[in-house]
């Protein structure tokens, strides 16, 4: 015997993916009703996800007023949850012939995720996932070697990607998100970064593994491909703090506090609003 999903289970599916949603929660009404108070629907970016709040004009006005909330909603570091509390009068907002009114709550979920996406699985890479597990965020690893993907934490919140053509996967990486290229070569690294570019994509953490002199090769050849000094000061390279010594643990170890570092730095300017 099969049941369908309440509202809660598939909230938590959604969080468990890391995907963003809206929750529509039907408040109150004055005259004609559709649907009770209490009634619930969920709203992704694909559109009306589960739930009624009573069909027709009524939940297509809310599913617009849904995505609305959802491209406003905060995303990347820790912010405020988006909510909004609107109040429809069905003849005036809505073009209903019946009289009345309601009340329809709206709350974006998830959309504070932390997406960390990290272009290589290799030693360092898995012992950072390993590292991040028990952190509030949802990691996308992404390479070309199964063999070293399937050698991840088996969690909710940790994606692997298989690929042939790790850059053109730039392209769908969340807003917001922190990038991190690890790959097993300066040519794939490269590959990555100027695939950012040439995208357009401007995140707000970017770290490289490397030494001294590959970070210095790797500014030079982006420099030289056109990519605007201010944005080539803001990779991180050699990644993580200074601390530890090679071994890929301790390395893991540097890499995840600059990335809490930054996502922290991140919060405090977002947060941060002079006085007077």
């Amino acid at each position: 015997m099969t049941t369908e999903k309440s509202y809660f289970e598939h909230c938590v599916e959604l969080s468990a993916k890391g995907i963003p949603f809206v929750s529509v929660t039907f408040i109150a009404s004055e005259g004609s009703a559709p649907q009770d108070a209490g009634s619930k629907m969920i709203v992704t970016a694909d559109g009306l996800y589960w739930g009624t709040v009573g069909g027709g004009k009524i939940e297509a006005r809310a599913i617009e007023q849904a995505l609305a909330v959802l491209r406003e909603a905060p995303s990347g570091a820790p912010r405020p949850t988006k909510t909004l509390l609107a109040h429809w009068d069905l003849g005036r907002d809505l073009g209903m012939v019946c009289g009345g009114s309601l009340e329809l709550f709206f709350e974006a979920c998830g959309t504070d995720t932390w997406n960390i996406a990290i272009f290589g699985a290799g030693h360092v890479a898995l012992a950072l996932v390993s590292m991040l597990l028990p952190i509030s965020c949802r990691v996308t690893c992404i390479d070309t070697r199964r063999e070293w993907l399937d050698r991840l934490p088996k969690a909710a919140k940790v994606c692997p990607v298989l690929t042939d053509d790790r850059p053109a996967c730039v392209a769908n990486l969340p807003e917001g998100a922190f990038v991190l290229c690890l790959t097993p070569g300066h040519e794939g690294d490269l590959a990555v970064l100027q695939a950012i570019y040439q995208l357009g994509r401007r995140f707000p953490y970017i770290g490289v593994i490397g030494s001294r002199r590959k970070a210095s090769e790797m500014r030079k050849a982006l420099l030289e491909g056109g990519v605007p000094p201010s944005e080539v000061e803001r990779i991180h390279c050699p990644v993580g703090l200074p601390l530890g010594t090679n071994d890929p643990a301790e390395i893991a170890v540097s890499i995840a506090a600059q990335l809490l570092q930054e996502r922290d730095r991140l919060a405090r300017v977002l947060f941060y609003q002079p006085k007077g």
